[in-house]
């Protein structure tokens, strides 16, 4: 049954106003409608059903739990690029973005650290030669999307088997001082039969520099002198990477 309103058209009864001592619903947000259907999404088809910002959005959801992260997270996409650049992007560029604050930053760095730690225990203590396309998947998630260049060592015994990776220096943009007598009496200490040079840059371009191949020939040389191997030389860029040994420069 309807009702008149006041200029004369019917009212429908289901649209009247609610009686004083009625209550109404409260009305559901809708980014909450949306989060659950991100979330089916997700678990029907997983993160290869999703672009990169609403698998982005789903790593907001814990830091932001009232607000629609769609916003927030193709900002992030379209500042620096893919879920894997954001993931590593420096927590004070990070900040640049309106409504990234620390719980946001904190959650970003979780998730990167964790997939970087994943792929670590996929190569650690296994022959590395054996396991090389894993190797660098781990390179490529711990050096990749850093801006400043890292010079990191992969030491292996006898059997090929990585014992230790460490990063022997940090430099700058675009450089890294590398000192071969460090390389080659941190590989004694651990007893290494074996290393392995890695090194990114951060411009993205793996393409080594005349500068790369030399201090890479000066370390081969002063490993050699002890009967310690060097296998190769990869950088790691964001489009790639780039082995010493497949361009016969090792």
């Amino acid at each position: 049954m309807g009702f008149k309103d006041e200029q004369g058209f019917d009212f429908p009864a289901d649209r009247q106003a609610a009686a004083p001592d009625q209550k109404i619903p409260a009305a559901k947000p809708d980014y909450l409608g949306h989060r659950e259907r991100l979330r089916k999404r997700f678990n029907q088809g997983g993160a290869d059903a999703m672009p990169d910002y609403e698998l982005l959005e789903l790593v907001l959801f814990r830091a932001i739990p009232r607000q629609d992260t769609k916003p927030i997270a193709k900002a992030l996409i379209s500042r620096f690029g893919t879920f894997g650049d954001v993931l590593a992007a420096p927590a004070a560029r990070l900040k640049e973005i309106r409504g990234v604050g620390d719980k946001v930053v904190f959650e970003i760095k979780l998730i990167h650290a964790s997939s970087v730690r994943l792929a670590r225990n996929t190569v650690l203590s296994k022959p590395a030669l054996t396991s090389w396309s894993a190797l660098i998947e781990y390179c490529t998630a711990a050096m990749a999307y850093d801006d400043r260049e890292q010079f990191r060592l992969l030491f292996l015994d006898r059997k090929n088997v990585l014992i230790a990776d460490e990063v022997q220096q940090r430099g700058t943009v675009d450089h890294t001082p590398v000192y071969p007598r460090e390389v080659v009496k941190r590989a004694l200490e651990l007893s290494a039969s074996a290393i392995i040079l890695v090194h990114n840059h951060p411009s993205g371009d793996p393409t080594p520099s005349q500068t790369d191949i030399e201090m890479t020939r000066q370390i081969v040389d002063a490993a050699s002198k002890l009967t310690i191997t060097v296998h190769d030389h990869i950088i790691i860029g964001r489009s790639g990477h780039t082995s010493f040994k497949a361009l016969n420069l090792i």
